[in-house]
């Protein structure tokens, strides 16, 4: 995910985004499933401030997993940032699932799922014990539903696919459709929110209203088969939330993709 250089008053706040995307927690794969992927985003002051971020990523995550999208601009950090940004991107990190941590100067932004909520209060209790007081962290992580298991399995790595530049579906897609609206209504009264998301090619408000038309594509075509429309909302998150790299036609094409998130 690529964030913009945030500006208050007349100082720029550094900021730096560790992007945690995947279909199965962080750390785990199913048979033939590839490795979760981590994506490193944002600005930093100088070139051994980004180096000492990826080498802290690596070595938690491996080489392999990790995307670099981290760049050097002209921004203030505040004091130390660096070795409390190496503190913060620790083991405990691939409990989460689905998820994001924002670093922006002195605060902490953590998303995603967890197996349960002693997870959920010791890795937000952990990062600030490991900062000091000038830095706020704000606990976003949730404990994960069995229901978005199914859903996840159901999806598996597959891309739910549509013609270029439209939301009409391709006959692939509505072949997983037709398996995700029989999960869908196994799910009893719950809600699913559908996400629709693109690669970064073209102009961002275009993609952004593309990956809303493609997940209220996806609304309509599970409403057609027997999933009730009250239970579906949609959103679109256009480039920004990747799971790969967007200089090459794979990566690219993995982040074409729906995603299926259910409320808890």
């Amino acid at each position: 995910m690529t964030l913009p250089l945030a500006h208050r008053a007349h100082r720029a706040v550094l900021l730096c985004a560790l992007s945690i995307a995947s279909a199965a927690p962080a750390g785990a794969q199913s048979s033939g499933a590839a490795p979760n992927q981590v994506v490193i985003a944002g600005t930093v002051p100088d070139e051994a401030t980004r180096n000492l971020i990826l080498t802290r990523a690596r070595e938690v995550y491996g080489a392999d997993r990790v995307l670099d999208q981290l760049g050097v601009g002209t921004v203030v950090a505040p004091p130390n940032w660096s070795g409390y940004v190496q503190k913060l991107i620790s083991p405990q990190l691939k409990l989460i699932s689905h998820g994001q941590l924002v670093i922006s100067g002195n605060n902490i932004d953590l998303k995603g799922e967890v197996g349960n909520e002693s997870q959920r209060q010791q890795i937000a209790s952990d990062m600030a014990t490991a900062l000091n007081p000038t830095y706020a962290v704000r606990n976003g992580l949730r404990v994960a539903a069995q229901e978005q298991a199914v859903v996840d399995t159901t999806l598996g790595n597959r891309i739910i696919e549509f013609e270029a530049g439209s939301s009409v579906l391709r006959p692939a897609g509505r072949a997983i459709l037709d398996e995700m609206a029989a999960a869908l209504l196994k799910l009893g009264n719950k809600k699913v929110e559908v996400i629709g998301h693109t690669d970064s090619q073209g102009a961002r408000e275009t993609n952004i209203v593309l990956s809303l038309a493609r997940a209220d594509a996806v609304r309509t075509y599970l409403s057609s088969h027997g999933v009730a429309p009250s239970m579906i909302t949609t959103s679109g998150s256009g480039p920004d939330r990747p799971v790969a790299a967007n200089d090459t036609p794979e990566g690219r094409a993995r982040n074409r993709r729906i995603e299926f998130r259910v409320s808890q």
